[in-house]
């Protein structure tokens, strides 16, 4: 309700204790969506390393347009967030709906678009023979899986902003359970559906994320104060409060569109290189995707509370809760990236059988490790930055990081120079470290200036009728 406390029951107020109450259960929900990848890499890669391939380059394309989708979608956890440090609790309700309607039709039309543009696309990147016809079947079957996906995560999103992470984090590993089943049931072949391969993967995939969007439903319904804050009554007609949450979607989705496209890119100069390449290549974006789920969750932790303080109009809390991040994704993300370093044969082994996919893939993942803690604190920044309605710099940092600089220096030192595998991953390091250090130069560089009103975001009027 306008005038409540600007912190729901879920959260506690502010602090390291904040960020890591709500930060370890976002990190468990994220490690849980990256976990069906891995699963589905896996299982994959143990049945078949063409068929491995055949995933990879499906994802390339799929990965790019289901990201840059939950970019668009990123403004209704802002909008909740700034909500509930402004006093408004009660209108988070429509942002939700308004949210699940907005989900809805990107999620349709990112479905229509991969049918139709899929295999085109992939014939277009000119690969190596086969490697085209194998993976379009299964970018059709993972376009389709893309509905349940983008729906369930607009409501997550809700849920995380509020504070109720946990629940969340439950619905997601229990899907978890369903993927594994059904992939470890489909993908050897000889079942009823007729299905193998990365093609019965991707239909394993479906059916978890839509038992994922159904069991999200059903948390959010069932919530004790749905109906307190608008969830069971339709969203009033706010054109304005429906325009900036447009916009920050529009800012967060330009990043991860390029962010995406550009590690995507890298899967196709793997294509340039080899089969083996590719195989490789698949390994090593599977198993960094699988780290970068851990400050991915952080990110999300300190943006809810940079953008709470930021509602509540705290510069203090703000820059507190972005200093938190940063330190401990650092100190999280330095560890695992020893652990990488240190055990990479046994990553390797787990992913494939083939003497040359194995040793490329243990070469990649100690040179992988230069990367992790980088790519993770850019994340981290640049949601920080989104959080306090700074928009447009981080798609524009991401711009000059990942196509100006990463791209290009991939060619050069992957496919140019004969650097292969090893000089994709150059590049990612150089472009990631580049990007982390423009975005927390703005964030902190901002932070010195205090809150004037020209910054702050008009409030959004309270919603009329009932919310």
């Amino acid at each position: 309700m306008a005038g409540s406390s600007p912190h729901t029951d879920d959260a506690a107020t502010g602090g390291l204790r904040a960020l890591l109450t709500l930060a370890a259960p976002v990190v468990a929900s994220r490690l849980g969506i990256m976990a069906m990848g891995l699963v589905d890499t896996i299982v994959v890669g143990q049945h078949s390393a063409a068929e491995l391939g055949y995933h990879a380059l499906a994802w390339a394309v799929t990965g790019v347009v289901l990201t840059t989708a939950l970019g668009l979608l990123s403004g209704v956890q802002v909008m909740t967030s700034q909500a509930i440090g402004e006093g408004r609790a009660a209108d988070t309700g429509a942002i939700l709906r308004r949210g699940l309607a907005y989900a809805a039709w990107i999620a349709l039309a990112s479905t229509l678009f991969l049918a139709v543009t899929g295999k085109p696309m992939l014939i277009a990147f000119e690969l190596a023979p086969g490697l085209a016809e194998g993976a379009a079947p299964v970018l059709l079957v993972q376009a389709i899986s893309l509905i349940p996906i983008i729906i369930a995560d607009a409501g997550l999103f809700w849920l995380e902003a509020h504070g109720r992470a946990i629940p969340g984090m439950i619905a997601m590993w229990t899907a978890n359970i369903v993927n594994l089943v059904f992939n470890l049931w489909l993908v050897p072949g000889g079942n009823i559906l007729g299905v193998s391969g990365a093609v019965a993967s991707g239909w394993a995939t479906f059916s978890s994320r839509l038992f994922l969007m159904l069991v999200l439903a059903i948390i959010i319904l069932r919530w004790r104060r749905a109906r307190e804050l608008g969830v069971l009554a339709p969203a009033p007609r706010d054109p304005e409060a429906a325009r900036q949450m447009r916009r920050v979607g529009y800012g967060a989705a330009a990043s991860y569109f390029i962010e995406s496209l550009a590690f995507s890119a890298m899967a196709v100069f793997a294509g340039w290189i080899s089969a083996t390449a590719v195989a490789v290549w698949a390994v090593v974006i599977n198993v960094a995707a699988l780290v970068f789920m851990v400050p991915l969750g952080l990110a999300v932790a300190t943006s809810v509370l940079v953008g709470r303080a930021y509602g509540a109009r705290d510069r203090a809390a703000m820059l507190g809760a972005a200093g938190q991040g940063f330190g401990v994704t650092t100190v999280v993300l330095l560890l695992v990236s020893l652990g990488v370093w240190l055990f990479p044969d046994a990553i390797a082994s787990a992913y494939s059988r083939e003497a040359a996919v194995l040793a490329g893939i243990a070469s990649a993942m100690v040179l992988s490790s230069l990367f992790f803690a980088a790519d993770g604190l850019q994340v981290v920044a640049a949601q920080s930055l989104r959080a306090r309605s700074d928009i447009t710099a981080p798609a524009m940092i991401h711009v000059i990081s990942y196509v100006v600089v990463m791209m290009p220096l991939a060619w050069w030192l992957g496919v140019r120079s004969g650097g292969g595998v090893d000089g994709l991953i150059w590049a990612i390091v150089i472009a990631s470290t580049l990007s982390a250090l423009l975005l927390w130069g703005r964030f902190f560089w901002l932070g010195r200036r205090p809150l004037t009103q020209v910054e702050v975001p008009a409030a959004v009027p309270a919603a009329s009728g009932p919310a």
